[in-house]
């Protein structure tokens, strides 16, 4: 649940933040892929969402789709396939278009788990040319992206390795698929992309996990092998050390509006808490009053009184009155 938003928005705290979304691989087939309908919505019509995919078809319906429906915020989807080079590729094209890649599949070892094998099983391939996500960000006059959503079925260290340039200039939060083990021929796994966003200074918060079983009879503990998740990294400013370029009070407060709406939401309390501890005498980063306000809706906060909670009576000297009881 998306905790301090919608305060944040009815008191316009979020009326200055220009929030920028870009998703690779961003074929819609299920409504997790549309961003602007779930809780990034809030920033609308603030909110700018860029979507990049091999196939030129599905980027045409999104756009059809988005024109229909006169969404209140900037979305376009835009035809490239996004990897480390500017070059020829070979996509080889499964039955399950959504799980076609830059890298053949792993038919053998696939077709070992139920449920996948028509998914993943090779229809024919394509030649098409790449390009990187820093180059194709520029060839459409987009500067910075403040949250990166990345699912291209394997190939995904590749557009990690494309995007140097915005990685170091304004990506504050990644959401990556990863695999740990080969679900595609030499394909990189896990351990790869954890280390190249550890070395950007990106920190691992969740794994959204996905497994497989090989037959009809699993474990309720171990219900299959863990084969792929999706990978949540952000940014930690507080954490020495960190560039002085990162802990700037704006991008501070867009990280916790991010992590808010991937429901990292003790994350970004602590991140809301340290702007208004340490910049609440400008307005503009005085949270105090939308952080009380919101966790005076967590019926177990209340019960024991938020003026007794350590954490709230930090915050007091930010409040203008003090806080109401029951």
């Amino acid at each position: 649940m998306v905790l301090f938003l919608p305060k944040l928005k009815q008191r316009g705290q979020l009326d200055p933040m220009h929030m920028t979304l870009c998703s690779v691989g961003s074929r819609k087939n299920n409504a997790q892929n549309d961003f602007g309908s779930q809780s990034w919505g809030l920033f609308a019509p603030n909110l700018s969402i860029y979507g990049f995919d091999a196939d030129a078809d599905a980027c045409d319906a999104a756009n059809l789709d988005l024109e229909a429906r006169q969404v209140n915020w900037t979305e376009r989807h835009f035809p490239y396939a996004i990897a480390n080079r500017v070059g020829d590729a070979t996509l080889y094209v499964t039955g399950d278009p959504q799980c076609s890649s830059l890298y053949p599949p792993n038919e053998p070892f696939l077709n070992r788990f139920g449920g996948i094998r028509d998914m993943v099983q090779l229809e024919f391939t394509v030649e098409l040319e790449t390009t990187t996500l820093d180059i194709a960000l520029q060839e459409q006059g987009i500067e910075a992206i403040d949250f990166c959503q990345i699912d291209v079925q394997g190939a995904d260290l590749q557009v990690l390795q494309g995007a140097s340039h915005l990685l170091a200039q304004s990506v504050l939060g990644i959401q990556i698929e990863v695999e740990f083990s080969s679900l595609y021929l030499n394909q990189p796994l896990f351990a790869d992309v954890d280390q190249f966003l550890r070395d950007r200074g990106f920190v691992l918060f969740d794994l959204a996990t996905a497994r497989r079983s090989r037959g009809i009879v699993q474990s309720i503990y171990r219900p299959g092998q863990l084969l792929w998740a999706d990978a949540f990294y952000l940014r930690d400013p507080l954490q020495a050390p960190t560039e002085a370029f990162w802990r700037q009070p704006d991008r501070i407060f867009k990280l916790a509006c991010i992590a808010d709406v991937l429901e990292f939401t003790d994350y970004a309390l602590e991140l809301l808490q340290y702007l208004t501890i340490h910049y609440g005498h400008q307005p503009e980063y005085n949270f105090a009053e939308a952080i009380v306000a919101s966790l005076g809706e967590v019926t177990e906060l209340v019960e024991v009184g938020l003026e007794n909670i350590p954490f709230v009576q930090d915050l007091l000297p930010f409040l203008p009155q003090p806080i109401a009881t029951p």
